[in-house]
């Protein structure tokens, strides 16, 4: 992983308890396995990775005999770890859920800021410096009642469920894998995509990006959504037609919260989104970071713990995320 991030994932604690487990030098990170000997590599039995991790790829497999498991203090394994790993019977896991839990958090603020218009009102109020009538020019503001769309139950999603549940919120979700059923155990109304734009103010994504699923918040959907309705993206900027999107903006139509883009971090220099008056870009800030790389530190330890017992990972990766042969 990058080396930056090593004590900021692991707490003097953590990194106590991993050093019990496992025979470890936390200061010997890797960053290039060209850079390793084969000797070297040849008694590794586990490998903890997080962002910044050079592909573990069929020769890295090849040159660590004895791998058994993978420990990734990150969200998605599959661009990183081949699968051929998986085919020797190599078993990996991720803090996948960890992650998911700021990105929740921020979508949370993101809908109740949207719910009450309040980065527009702050412009537009630092710009003017003079009272606003609240009842006269923005009588539809609130988060009584509102309607709430969101696409994607994952794990995020799920999360986003469980914080909205204290609000006076009607919660639409659009997945094709959730039920009727499992919907309302999770106290939400299952819909189609169309209808969920067609009724939400505030349309929330949390789908996984993948080829299906590219350009899913079409232009179709986006004209859908009701004047001033707030788009929010957490997930990844293709899931979006983003070219429409800016056409809805620039119409005066919908307004954006977004801290994914395509292309990612950064958009080109000079992009109109940078400086929209209906948009917002932050620069991926939703996941882990700061102090919240702890919590996916702990996962990883406590990961390493329940493997080392013969328990298994809580939090295993699928064979079917490879992305690497």
């Amino acid at each position: 992983m990058q080396p930056k991030n090593v004590p900021l994932l692991f707490s003097a604690a953590d990194q106590a308890r991993l050093e019990a487990l496992l025979e470890i030098d936390l200061a010997d990170v890797v960053t290039d396995w060209s850079h390793e000997t084969d000797a070297a590599l040849a008694d590794i039995e586990v490998v903890i990775t997080g962002w910044g991790t050079p592909p573990i790829t069929r020769d890295e497999v090849d040159r660590m005999p004895r791998l058994r498991a993978v420990a990734h203090a990150g969200g998605g394994i599959g661009a990183m770890l081949s699968a051929t790993a998986w085919d020797r019977g190599v078993t990996a896991s991720t803090a996948g859920l960890a992650n998911a839990r700021p990105v929740a958090e921020y979508t949370l603020a993101a809908i109740l800021m949207a719910g009450k218009q309040l980065p527009w009102i702050v412009r537009r109020y630092s710009a003017e410096q003079a009272p606003i009538d609240r009842e006269q020019d923005y009588p539809d503001i609130g988060n009584h009642g509102r309607t709430v769309g969101l696409v994607g139950a994952s794990r995020t999603g799920r999360i986003v469920i469980e914080l909205l549940r204290p609000f006076d919120l009607e919660v639409l979700v659009s997945d094709p894998f959730l039920s009727a059923d499992e919907a309302a155990v999770l106290g939400v109304t299952a819909v189609s995509l169309t209808e969920l734009a067609e009724r939400s103010s505030i349309l929330s994504i949390h789908a996984p990006a993948m080829p299906e699923t590219d350009g899913l918040v079409s232009a179709e959907i986006l004209a859908a959504l009701p004047d001033d309705a707030t788009v929010i993206n957490t997930a990844r900027g293709t899931l979006i037609d983003q070219d429409a999107l800016l056409n809805e903006l620039d119409a005066g139509r919908l307004y954006a919260i977004l801290d994914v883009t395509d292309p990612e971090e950064p958009l080109p220099s000079g992009h109109p989104l940078y400086t929209h008056p209906r948009a917002i870009v932050t620069p991926h800030l939703a996941g882990s970071a700061g102090n919240e790389l702890a919590r996916m530190g702990r996962s990883v330890v406590d990961e390493i713990e329940r493997w080392s017992a013969g328990r298994g990972f809580a939090h295993p990766a699928s064979r079917a995320e490879s992305m690497l042969p």
